[in-house]
């Protein structure tokens, strides 16, 4: 049987435990999981590239089959460039589903051989993202159940919270 690299790309700013949900679960899915962070030109990120690529290397230690690398450009070119034959893509909602079912036209357009694979998180995480995390803490509010206890280490000593 080949070995199946699969790819799950994002800005991961922060990663949260939705996030690291979707990685182990697609860690039980493919040989070989690879964490593409994207370097994020296209947003504003809170946290620098290196400290993406620490958090999430921190987060995903207990996977040994998943590795993180860091990748600008078209996410097409990262997937061609490592072997991969899937990428991993995380589904919350119908409005999630849609716009990912958009990308994920648009991927298999640029890349016919590699399959969009759409994960759901439990439930508990169902509701999470990078953003209302980032929002919610820098607004005084509560975040660790949302994220390990590294990046919340990391969001308090980097983001001052309004009170």
């Amino acid at each position: 049987m080949p070995h199946v690299i699969a790819v799950y790309p994002g800005t991961f700013d922060p990663i949260t435990l939705g996030h690291e949900d979707l990685v182990a679960r697609a860690a039980q899915l493919f040989d070989e999981v690879i964490v593409a962070v994207a370097v994020g030109h296209h947003k504003k990120t809170l946290f620098s590239l290196d400290d993406r690529m620490a958090l999430v290397r921190e987060v995903v230690r207990p996977f040994p089959q998943v590795r993180v690398e860091s990748f600008d450009g078209l996410v097409r070119d990262f997937v061609r460039a490592h072997g991969a034959k899937a990428m991993v893509r995380g589904v919350r909602s119908v409005t999630d589903f849609e716009y990912e079912r958009q990308l994920a036209g648009m991927n298999r357009h640029l890349m016919p051989d590699v399959e969009t694979v759409f994960l759901t998180p439990s439930d508990r995480f169902a509701h999470l993202s990078s953003s209302f995390v980032r929002e919610i803490h820098t607004l005084g509010g509560d975040v660790q159940a949302l994220v390990s206890p590294a990046v919340l280490q990391r969001l308090q000593a980097q983001v001052p919270v309004q009170r």
